[in-house]
């Protein structure tokens, strides 16, 4: 029996994305295969966080006893953890359920792509230069997003931002999928992201505030 290891389960607004603002259940895994500079959950990616082993059903029951329709699979890095298609197939099933894939950008998505039936929405990182972690990126994500999916640029500075310019327009981003422009928290002026934008005519691209980091404590857990 495949068991997750879960670190956080709850109930609170999404803070990004397409859905920015909406009620949604967090399920958080542990675990993370990249270190990015500016993390957020850092703590949830020690190999010595406490996390409390679920099953595909008790998963399931707890999103159904919440009575949130929206739900979020985060991490960490949740397209780490063994059965992961196995427990998104089993939430899809449910077509009350609309389910989100938060991903850093460095593993194959293709396989949940794939899920016609109610298919999850993918939220997908690229990660800067200011990240540390760009090399790990995983450009073939590209050609598997769909008009639902997002991808989400955090920046830092001028040169994040000359690069998302760079990928949008190679990869034709925001003809085909959701892009969304977010300012590392304390590292950028968003004003410099609104000018660059404007002198760029970045058309279908939206500039995002993490809104809860703005609500609650910027480090706060559980929201």
């Amino acid at each position: 029996m495949t068991q997750y290891k879960v670190v956080e389960k709850f109930i609170s607004i999404n803070g990004e994305g397409r859905l920015s603002g909406q009620l949604a259940v967090f399920i958080r895994f542990a675990g993370c295969n990249l270190k990015c500079s500016y993390c957020d959950t850092r703590w949830a990616n020690e190999k010595d966080v406490i996390y409390e082993l679920m099953t595909t059903k008790e998963i399931y029951e707890y999103i159904k006893s919440t009575q949130i329709q929206n739900v979020t699979l985060t991490g960490g890095e949740p397209l780490l953890q063994e059965g992961m298609l196995k427990l998104i197939e089993k939430l899809t099933e449910d077509k009350e359920l609309s389910i989100e894939i938060e991903t850093n950008g460095s593993i194959s998505i293709k396989e949940f792509a794939d899920i016609r039936k109610n298919p999850p929405k993918i939220t997908m990182d690229y990660k800067l230069s200011s990240s540390n972690m760009e090399d790990k990126m995983v450009v073939d994500n590209f050609n598997y997003l769909r008009r639902y999916d997002t991808v989400k640029f955090v920046v830092g500075g001028s040169e994040d931002l000359q690069k998302v310019k760079y990928i949008i327009d190679k990869y034709d981003l925001s003809k085909i999928t959701n892009v969304y422009i977010s300012p590392i928290f304390g590292e950028i002026n968003t004003v410099e992201i609104v000018e660059f934008m404007k002198d760029n005519k970045m058309n279908g691209v939206t500039l995002q505030i993490q809104l809860h980091k703005v609500i609650w404590e910027p480090d706060k857990k559980g929201v």
